[in-house]
């Protein structure tokens, strides 16, 4: 009997992150650095939001596009810190995950044929779901000398008569790098003069090291072709919360809450009500979060600098992304190696993208107490390697 599965499907390979976390899982001793996932719990007063939701059992379904009140703050937000003004009414979509915003986001605006413009190295989903939207991904491979930032010139060597969407990727997801006001201005200019459409993905915007986070959707003139993705995973500490949104275009939300209707029906209801507290009093948890992450990145670069190890500085996210060109092996065999001998498992950068060969993903979403084990075993592992030439 033959097995009928999709032939798109097939083509599709498992994501490059989870393979090390995996392996890791199952050894002993080992120090994971590949999972983006922040080592703080949920601040309590959003967990007990939470509990309280369901003790006075509201565990129903909400609406298709969201809690009235959750997509209300979700606009005060927005307004609070970027000065963009959304309509909680019809711009606005609460999702299952920023992942599912990007997911339904593409298939909303995509036709067979229409090409996505992906910098990279990128999160791992972009491609694929561009893939299952029936469009054709275009990849801008990033360069470190630019700090893998996009430029426009870039951008306009990658736009085409076919060129539907771009997506913006930033503060970025595995390199740390961000794109500043005058980065996004002049990106924003060859998106109006192409008539191009941005997917911004902006859900480390809270994790800002210098200045703060500028979308490209305040803008003027890019609110009305931008879809702004966001969420709760990594500012809030809530990623079993499962929980995201998207703002954009009336008739764009529109397209894509019918497909979340049909697909999903409704974001987890408990963490809806968790998620306005989260927005509502969470300001303080992010900034305390946001200095810890900070401390431990300024730890790594000294860190890297101590061992002679090539590494732009990243002021985004909670990644750093150091040059292993040097070694003269693969990013898959570098980081096959270091954990067989080191126990320390980070991930390969060609799991993010052709671009990200010869580089290593390393989150600090971790404790400063492993990070600084897992920095002793590396510099130990990159001294065998350069004595043994």
């Amino acid at each position: 009997m033959s097995i009928p599965l999709n032939k798109t499907i097939k083509e599709i390979k498992p994501s490059g992150i989870r393979k090390f976390f995996d392996i890791v899982s199952e050894m002993k001793d080992a120090i994971s650095l590949g999972v983006g996932e922040p080592d703080f719990d949920t601040p309590w007063h959003i967990r007990d939001e939470g509990i309280y939701a369901l003790e006075r059992g509201k565990t129903f379904y909400t609406s298709n596009a969201g809690l009235k009140e959750l997509r209300e703050e979700i606009c005060n937000y927005q307004k609070r810190h970027q000065g963009i003004e959304y309509n909680p009414a019809n711009e606005v979509l609460v999702t299952v995950g920023g992942s599912e915003a990007i997911d339904i986001g593409l298939r909303a605006m995509i036709n067979a044929g229409d090409e996505v413009i992906i910098p990279q190295p990128a999160y791992v989903s972009y491609y694929p779901c561009a893939v299952l939207a029936g469009a054709t991904p275009v990849i801008i491979n990033l360069k470190a000398e630019n700090n893998f930032r996009l430029t426009p010139e870039e951008l306009i060597n990658a736009i085409t008569e076919k060129t539907k969407v771009l997506i913006l990727p930033y503060p970025n997801n595995p390199t740390g790098a961000i794109m500043e006001k005058e980065d996004l201005e002049k990106i924003a200019k060859v998106c109006i003069e192409k008539d191009i459409y941005v997917m911004s993905d902006e859900i480390y915007s809270a994790l800002t090291y210098r200045g703060e986070h500028f979308s490209i959707a305040s803008i003027e003139g890019m609110k009305d072709r931008t879809i702004l993705i966001n969420g709760f995973s990594k500012a809030y500490a809530m990623t079993g919360w499962r929980l995201g949104y998207a703002c954009g275009p009336s008739e764009i939300i529109k397209q894509m809450t019918k497909i979340h209707q049909f697909a999903i029906m409704c974001a987890p209801t408990t963490s809806q009500y968790a998620a306005v507290e989260a927005l509502k009093n969470g300001d303080n948890d992010v900034r305390m979060m946001r200095g810890a992450y900070n401390q431990r990145r300024r730890f790594l670069m000294n860190a890297f600098k101590e061992m002679n190890l090539e590494c732009f500085e990243p002021y985004g996210a909670f990644y750093v992304f150091p040059c292993i060109k040097e070694f003269g092996m693969t990013s898959e065999e570098f980081a096959t190696r270091f954990l067989k001998e080191e126990r320390v498992a980070a991930v390969p950068g060609s799991a993010f993208g052709e671009s990200g060969e010869g580089y290593l993903r390393i989150s600090y979403a971790y404790s400063i107490e492993n990070l600084k084990i897992a920095m002793e075993r590396l510099k130990n592992f990159i001294e065998r390697l350069r004595n043994n030439g």
